[in-house]
């Protein structure tokens, strides 16, 4: 009887190790399918952090933040540590900024240019205050 106790206790313990040994290991998503959706996001990211540092780096943009007592060059360092939402918002204005100053400014273009610039800047300044 012991030993019908302890080969059945074996069959138990093997039967119920079977399922995980066959298994193996399943993800929902492959690791290459993460890995390449996390580099895609931080290249966006990092094109985002390039053109708000362009948009910075404009005459025009110095000039209109120096005007508001704004300082550049802390915003640019701001711009690195900014992520998400806030992020692709600054980015989309100044990639509009970016857009209308490189045709050349007339003067129509240039008063919705400056409006443009100085709403980045107050984007900015909001998000760097919060």
């Amino acid at each position: 009887m012991k030993t019908a106790r302890t080969v059945l206790i074996v069959l138990l313990a093997l039967l119920s190790a079977a399922p995980r040994a066959f298994a193996g290991q399943q993800h929902i998503v492959s690791p290459n399918t993460i890995a390449t959706t996390t580099a895609a996001r931080v290249a966006a990211q990092d094109a985002d952090r390039a053109a708000i540092r362009d948009a910075l780096a404009r005459p025009e943009v110095r000039s209109a933040a120096a005007a508001m007592g704004v300082d550049t060059d802390r915003l640019d360092a701001f711009v690195g540590t900014m992520t998400g939402a806030d992020l692709e918002q600054v980015a989309s204005t100044a990639r509009q900024v970016n857009d209308q100053l490189v045709g050349g400014a007339s003067t129509v273009t240039f008063s919705t240019t400056t409006i443009i610039i100085v709403l980045l800047l107050i984007i900015l300044l909001i998000v760097a205050i919060r």
